[in-house]
Parts: structure tokens; sequence; C-alpha cells
């Protein structure tokens, strides 16, 4: 439709296998004709420049954030006492690390008998740590939560003392963040964007490998009991703002708009650099939805359509009454339970 947009990617993809292969060709052929591109970490805009081509230039950096206020620290709520307790929250998939976690745990609890583990979230890779247990009958040393709703995760992070993640991928990791904005110290593989989202005195890095994993895992045990839960939670609130977030996201839509459209040459110029197979059949889609999008026009006229009008914030501001009432209400009589 010749339209301005920005892609926002936060995932990161491989070039080895098929599945990758295919969707990086998708990519390369969806983006080509893309504004902006905007991205969580600098690990993330070098996969998506390299998977799609897209000129570097046109790639935003804009990480995450956490909200302060909800993921405050409480070391009160540690449970059990008297014990080092290490948190895993995260989807139990392969991609996260399970099998990695299996190979870790038993080590740790066999070395260390004042350790505890808590694990939140559920996966098909659940089962594996179901037999991991029994194998090394450690049920009274390990807690699996199952799924965890969003607003439970932060009473779940101020148990622990330490929060570790074995991602074998990651664009960014939220969960880290959130995790240091409750006072733990962070043991995480050093994969993806993951070295760019903490300061190198609130996390310990390790490769995605089961001993310097351990090694990582025992420094933070060595240093538990000296968290600055406080000075942590500070640093991230002054770090991580949303505000901040959307104010760089508004300013990239701003320099989209200011940008010259492409015109339906420039266009067919642009999709057959493509390939010459995969440029023509891009040059035909564009021209095949041109058709569709005249037929439209046919059947249902612009004129017959509600326009979205420019809305002046400034003056709603000013006189919030002349736009009139826009509260929102419920009708209890015809709520269903």
């Amino acid at each position: 439709m010749g339209l301005r947009c920005v892609f926002t990617d936060h995932s990161l993809f491989g070039f080895s296998d098929i599945a990758s292969f295919l969707m990086n060709k998708v990519m390369k052929w969806v983006l080509s004709l893309n504004y902006a591109c905007i991205c969580v970490s600098h690990a993330n805009k070098d996969n998506l420049t390299l998977r799609a081509a897209v000129d570097p230039r046109k790639i935003y950096v804009i990480p995450n954030s956490v909200d302060t206020q909800k993921f405050t620290p409480n070391p009160g709520l540690r449970y059990p006492v008297n014990m080092i307790n290490i948190v895993v929250i995260c989807r139990l998939t392969y991609r996260k690390g399970v099998d990695l976690l299996v190979d870790v745990i038993p080590v740790i609890l066999r070395k260390y008998s004042n350790v505890h583990i808590i694990i939140g979230g559920d996966g098909p890779k659940k089962i594996v740590l179901q037999e991991m247990i029994e194998k090394y009958n450690i049920a009274d040393r390990v807690e699996l939560l199952g799924a965890l709703h969003h607003s439970e995760v932060r009473n779940v992070l101020c148990r622990g003392h330490i929060f570790l993640n074995t991602s074998l991928t990651e664009a960014f990791c939220i969960a880290i963040l959130e995790a240091a904005s409750c006072g733990l110290l962070c043991v995480s593989t050093n994969v993806g964007g993951v070295p760019e989202v903490l300061p190198p005195d609130m996390i310990y890095l390790s490769p995605a490998k089961p001993e310097p994993l351990i090694e990582k895992l025992e420094l933070a045990i060595k240093h538990s009991k000296n968290i600055p839960c406080t000075k942590m939670h500070e640093t991230i609130k002054s770090l991580y703002s949303w505000q901040n977030v959307a104010e760089r996201a508004e300013n990239v839509y701003f320099k989209v708009l200011e940008a010259p459209r492409l015109t339906l040459v420039n266009r067919l110029k642009i999709t057959m650099t493509l390939g010459p197979i995969s440029g023509l059949l891009a040059c035909f889609y564009l021209l095949m939805h041109l058709w569709i999008l005249i037929a439209c026009e046919v059947i249902w006229p612009k004129e017959s359509i509600d326009i979205a009008e420019e809305f002046n914030f400034e003056e709603y501001q000013a006189n919030p009454e002349k736009f009139g009432d826009h509260l929102f209400r419920v009708d209890e009589t015809k709520a269903v339970a």
C-alpha cells in the first residue's frame, strides 16, 4: 500500500537450519520496502542486518525496560530462611536451556547443603526437571512452581538471593532486568544481547556450558549474603524507564514521517534487487496487490470510509471537556460471571 512502516524485532534467528534460512529469505523480502527497524539490543541489530540484508543505518537500538515500581526488593520474603535461594523463572523449553539447568542443579546441590532451588514456569521440558528431581532424590530442595501469572513473578523473585538464566539464545532478556530490580544477583549464559542489559557488578556471565556456569554460580553463592538490594534497584530505576523507551520510539516514527515516500517505480526497483527469481516474484506480488487496492477503491470509495483525524494533544490538555465525555464505564447489570 506504500505506507510508511517501522518493524520492531526482538528475536534472534540462526543461519544453519532450513526453517531459519526460509524465514530469513521472507524477512529480506518483507523488509526491503521498510522505512526503519527497531531492535532491542546491538546483538539483535547485527543479527537482523545479516539475516535480512537491512541497511544498519535504518536500524535503531531501543532496549526493553521494566516497571521498577512493581519490581521492588523485599528481603523479608526470602523463604526458606537460612538458605541461599536460587530462582529460575522461564518457559521450560529447549531454547531456555533447561537441559543445561539439569546438568547444573545436581552438582550445585551436592556441593552446597544450604542452597535451595525455586523454578517457576511451564513447558514441554518440565518433565526433564521432574525426572532429574526423582533421579537425584532432591524433591525437598527443588521447588517446581509451574506456570506463574505475571502478578506473581515479583513475589517469587523476592524469595531469592540469586537469579539463574540458562538461555541458549536471547535478544535482550527482560527476566534478568526484573530480577536485578528486585535485588537479586544474576548469573546468566553469555548469549545474544544479555551482556548489554546489566552492569558487570550485577551479573556473572558464563559460556553456555555446565562447568563454567557452575563456577559462576559458586562465585554468586559466595557473595550472596552481601547483595545491596536497594542499591541495585535504584541503579535499574536510573538506567531503565518505559517513558524513555516511548520517547525514543516516537523519535523514530517522526524521522520516518519526514522521509520521502517511495514511489511505485522506486518500490519496483528495490524489489528487483532481491534476485532474478525472488525479485520478479516480489514485483508480481506488488503489482497484484496494487490492482486489488484499485478494485477495493472502486467497490469501497475512500469518501465512504471514516478517516482518523489529526489529534491536537496540546488543545486537549488545555480543554479536555471540548472533546466530550470519554470516561470508561462498565454496565454491571450486563456483566457475566
